[in-house]
């Protein structure tokens, strides 16, 4: 079978050879209607790109130009996970020959059109290539930008699946791990703790699905006042609202231990239970997942560390293969955790 080239496609489609190369590689001077017709010709001819070379060939050539995209971080700066990000990414483009130009933006000002527009009069101008997301965004803006972009998605899954990007993630089924060490320690009622948020992935409900199934495998109890803010029941509309439900099943269900969805929930939880007189992990024990650091005053939680300068160093390398094969299937990349035993979990209290 004949190898199919660019100049091949080109001829088909009766566009020249740069349209081609540019629709490719999904460059944003290219309109959508444009590249999506190169693209399934290519795929339907099966068009191969050369996975074996850079995506430039020297490194006195003038650097591909690719963005960050960071949203509203979901914790105060000093605690978010975007700078460890940042630095893998800088790291990996500094090897790749990628320029990068960091963009932050609030979520909520992508929906509107002014948001958009300025978006992408940006793009433009630095002459973006592609662009990697960090933290989740409105399904509105996310498929705007994949109709001009190669785009990968930095720990955010999204629910819809006609957003085809790639994904760079953390494996939440490590928070099995907690469960079970939870249960070795004595703990038979074990809850789930999660915040509402405007915009968000699938994460939560990733480690929900996690603490879930090894619950089953424990062979102990799943109860829906046990789960605080996974789907549409028992929603908390607030930390304190949240801090009061746990409290509520400590001291009356007897639950005690709760697997928090991620850490800044978990410290926040600790403090509050404290103002309401139950100590961790004397009255009961908390988990995490990030690897944060803890504020002043709080103990080290028990927690999963998500090597975050790996996931950016993963998630600009992805970026680069995207470019050169815009339409090889999407990819989801798990990166390995790792269980951090802290100060915030230990046997359940006597009775």
């Amino acid at each position: 079978m004949r190898t199919v080239n660019q100049t091949q496609l080109a001829r088909q489609l009766k566009l020249s050879r740069t349209t081609v190369s540019r629709s490719l590689s999904n460059h944003p001077a290219i309109g959508a209607e444009t590249r999506q017709r190169v693209q399934a010709l290519a795929k339907k001819l099966g068009y191969r790109g050369t996975p074996t070379r850079s995506v430039r060939r020297s490194r006195e050539a003038t650097p591909i130009t690719v963005g960050v995209l960071i949203g509203t971080p979901l914790v105060a700066a000093d605690r978010a996970t975007f700078p460890f990000i940042l630095q893998g990414i800088r790291q990996r483009a500094a090897i790749d020959h990628f320029a990068v130009d960091v963009v932050s933006i609030e979520q909520a000002d992508t929906s509107l059109d002014g948001g958009r527009k300025h978006i992408f009069q940006h793009i433009r101008r630095a002459n973006w290539r592609g662009a990697l997301l960090i933290y989740p965004f409105p399904k509105e803006t996310v498929q705007m930008l994949t109709e001009k972009l190669s785009i990968v998605s930095v720990l955010t899954e999204y629910y819809d699946h006609d957003l085809k990007i790639d994904v760079i993630d953390t494996d939440h089924g490590n928070v099995g791990w907690l469960v079970e060490k939870l249960a070795q320690l004595g703990h038979r009622r074990i809850g789930f703790a999660n915040w509402q948020y405007p915009s968000g992935g699938v994460w939560a409900a990733r480690r929900f699905a996690a603490y879930a199934e090894e619950l089953y495998r424990q062979g102990l109890e799943l109860r829906d006042e046990w789960v605080l803010n996974i789907g549409k029941k028992h929603t908390c509309a607030d930390a304190t609202a949240l801090a009061d439900a746990v409290a509520q099943a400590v001291r009356h269900d007897g639950v005690t231990a709760w697997v928090c969805a991620a850490d800044h929930q978990a410290y926040q939880l600790i403090a509050d239970l404290q103002a309401r007189g139950l100590r961790v992990p004397e009255d009961c024990s908390v988990t995490g997942y990030d690897g944060n650091e803890p504020p002043p005053g709080l103990p080290a939680l028990s927690t999963l560390r998500v090597p975050n300068v790996e996931i950016g160093a993963s998630a600009i390398a992805r970026l680069g293969s995207r470019l050169l094969q815009p339409t090889s299937p999407r990819r989801k990349t798990l990166v390995e955790t790792a269980f951090i035993p802290g100060a915030t979990i230990a046997p359940p209290p006597t009775l």
